[in-house]
């Protein structure tokens, strides 16, 4: 990485030089400067279509004016973040305002101003990195350090929204009047400007609302939710043709296998791969990946592509890595595949969002009071919740431009709520044995199976977006044999 001047955004009229403790240059002669401000072409792009999510994001935005007339509504992309030192993570805006806009660009902010009975929306963002002031060149951020962004013009044609310099906002909000509500918790500038304007009581209000708008999704929608899962599929299919590298490496080799298919085909993971291997797959958020991948063991691989737009498949599959489970991996397998089944089959409009999770949990305690792990009946063990201590978590959530979609709702909206179409959730039921629990048998310890899949509600019961990955055991070691050769 090389190393610039100044990393520092420089006021309009401010010449931004400042030196960098141990840069190569101790400043910049009249001539350079000069130098650098001519003999640039214009660059600037005409006849720019709308990005295909506009419409959708209009009529989002128009639902929420008609929610909170009236009243001033920020919603910030957010800032970068500092990773160490001088360099930062890799941005992904915020939710709330790739929702209602469709853009990803660092530091923008969505304000809507009431008029009447309805707002005009505005986004505010950088423009174009300053020619004049040298900002383009000697700037940490400029456009010959970062890269491009598009103009002020450029993307009020792609975005379908006016759009004004942002570093006039926060000095606008100082002065506004009014009520106003913000999305908290990704501009501390943007919420400084707001202190004295806001309430944390309505502030989350207008969070729970957009939360709750995220439940039914838009065809728009569900279409990147179809090619996030989609990639997903071709980045099962690309690790267990390199199972045989894993072996000889570790978790890691999976792990980097399956970023390669985000990266290509989309904008990255949309959570940390859970690539777990042996007892690794006995911890449920096991992103370490850095264990031993060993044949006669199960990997569990838990992962999914972010598409450019932002939308994230969550796909788990528990595959044998010698390509063939034994008998009492199978004998679990199944389980956890019989109640997926059930669970699949109460996803259906009209339900309670419970069902499925109910139907999945009656299932795996039934088989654990079978297997005689734990005393039955299984209505007590269900009452008591004793299969928790193997199964430990949900079987499932909503799903869309978070993993955790619309996790900020009410619960009477989601958890205690009713399924509709165009809802996405998952079903991914699991059997955990640790490799220390003395309650079970010695060959069930270091055990662990999910199996996940995303389901759309639709009019006539559902849909599972992930249908083209098998699931059923034999299935699962045929598939495997084919990819492998």
């Amino acid at each position: 990485m090389t190393d610039e001047l100044t990393p520092e955004t420089p006021d309009e009229d401010e010449q931004p030089i400042k030196q960098r403790k141990n840069g190569l240059y101790p400043g910049v002669s009249d001539e350079l400067a000069a130098s650098m401000k001519s003999g640039w072409a214009d660059t600037e792009l005409r006849d720019l279509e709308p990005i295909e999510q506009a419409p959708n994001a209009a009529a989002r935005r128009a639902a929420l004016s008609a929610r909170f007339p009236g009243e001033r509504l920020v919603i910030p992309a957010g800032n970068l973040k500092t990773r160490s030192n001088d360099t930062e993570y890799d941005f992904r805006a915020s939710t709330e305002y790739v929702y209602l806009t469709g853009d990803q660009t660092d530091d923008s902010v969505l304000v809507l101003e009431p008029n009447g009975d309805a707002h005009d929306a505005t986004v505010y963002r950088l423009p174009r990195s300053n020619r004049e002031n040298g900002e383009f060149w000697l700037n940490g951020m400029g456009e010959l350090w970062v890269g491009r962004r598009n103009s002020l013009t450029e993307s009020e044609a792609l975005l379908g929204v006016p759009c004004k310099d942002v570093r006039e906002l926060a000095g606008a909000l100082t002065e506004a009047t009014g009520p106003v509500r913000v999305v908290r918790g990704h501009d501390a500038g943007i919420e400084a400007a707001l202190t004295d304007k806001v309430t944390a009581e309505r502030d989350e209000e207008l969070r729970v609302y957009l939360s709750e708008a995220r439940v039914v999704k838009d065809a728009f929608e569900i279409g990147e939710l179809q090619k996030a899962v989609d990639s997903t599929v071709r980045g099962f299919e690309d690790v267990v043709k390199v199972l045989d590298k894993a072996e000889a490496t570790s978790e890691r080799y999976i792990e980097g296998t399956f970023f390669l298919r985000a990266r290509v085909e989309g904008n990255d993971v949309g959570y940390g791969s859970i690539c777990a291997a042996g007892p690794h797959a006995t911890t449920l958020h096991w992103v370490r990946n850095n264990g031993a991948v060993r044949s006669g063991d199960l990997l569990l691989l838990d992962a999914g592509v972010e598409t450019n737009s932002l939308y994230t498949a969550d796909v788990t599959r528990t595959l044998p890595i010698n390509g063939r489970y034994t008998d009492l991996q199978r004998t679990i397998y199944d389980a956890v595949y019989e109640a997926q089944e059930a669970g699949i089959a109460a996803v259906k409009p009209g339900a309670n969002f419970r069902d499925f999770h109910d139907a999945s949990q009656r299932v795996l305690a039934e088989k654990l009071v079978e297997w005689g792990l734990v005393e039955g009946p299984a209505d007590r063990v269900l009452e008591l919740a004793l299969q928790r201590r193997w199964t430990l978590h949900g079987t499932g959530h909503m799903l869309g431009l978070d993993v955790h979609d619309c996790a900020a709702a009410r619960t009477d909206a989601y958890v205690n709520g009713t399924l509709e179409p165009g809802m996405v959730l998952t079903v991914e039921p699991g059997l955990y044995f640790q490799a220390d629990d003395l309650t079970v048998p010695e060959e069930y310890r270091g055990i662990g199976v999910r199996i996940e899949d995303d389901i759309l509600v639709t009019e006539d019961g559902n849909r599972n977006l992930s249908a083209a990955l098998p699931r059923r055991s034999d299935e699962v070691e045929s598939w495997m044999a084919g990819l492998r050769g």
